[in-house]
């Protein structure tokens, strides 16, 4: 066994859309872990021990040995890089097929993730600490449903992954944020509905839920 293969993955984090991205990409590559299951917003993440690992106070991290990385979009390209094969890699190769992997990435963790369904989030079943915000609720919602015309008008020639022609994390982020949307009974637009229950026909993904518990966000 290599000194890479023989390092303890250790994952912070259970119980939301985004550390649910880490435990399947876990899944996808075939790795052992451990999981320390901590909650948001439960007093979990500012322990003195957590925040000297991510002083963000967020969920999920992983631990490789030595090396602490957040971010659930860079935890699975991390994996992917550090532990994926030519058979199970989640990243492609091809540099015009990164560059549209890239822009499917950020896409999904930005126009979808933070700036629509988070905001519904805090200021919906989060009201409670972020305040009510009828507006905000509103215009994310409207926000989303605008920029989601991107991924409804790629899915249309029924493409089964988003780049390349095979699964890569960019369809990880995508799909979570689907399943998300339908869970916040938030609509979703037909193609994207029929490629996000493409995607979680995956046996990793079925892996994944059940090692990241309820999701609540």
């Amino acid at each position: 066994m290599s000194d890479r293969s023989a390092r303890r993955l250790v994952l912070w984090g259970v119980g939301t859309s985004r550390t649910l991205r880490a435990h399947w990409a876990l899944h996808e590559l075939g790795l052992d872990y451990e999981i320390r299951p901590i909650l948001a917003r439960s007093g979990e993440t500012k322990t003195q021990e957590y925040t000297e690992l991510n002083p963000r106070q967020k969920i999920p991290l992983l631990q490789d040995g030595d090396f602490t990385i957040a971010e659930s979009p860079a935890i699975a390209a991390y994996l992917s890089n550090t532990y994926g094969t030519p058979e199970n890699a989640l990243i492609p190769t091809n540099p015009r097929d990164y560059a549209t992997w890239l822009e499917w990435c950020f896409y999904a963790a930005t126009e979808l993730d933070a700036t629509s369904l988070y905001v519904m989030r805090r200021h919906g079943d989060l009201k409670h600490i972020y305040g009510e915000a009828p507006l905000a609720l509103e215009s994310a919602a409207g926000y989303f449903a605008t920029q989601l015309r991107h991924a409804e008008q790629a899915l249309q020639d029924g493409r089964p992954f988003l780049v390349g022609g095979r699964f890569t994390t960019a369809d990880m982020l995508l799909t979570t944020c689907l399943t998300w949307a339908l869970s916040s009974r938030v609509p979703v637009t037909a193609a994207c509905l029929a490629y996000m229950e493409r995607i979680i026909s995956r046996p990793a993904y079925h892996a994944g839920v059940p090692a990241n518990g309820p999701t609540t966000a």
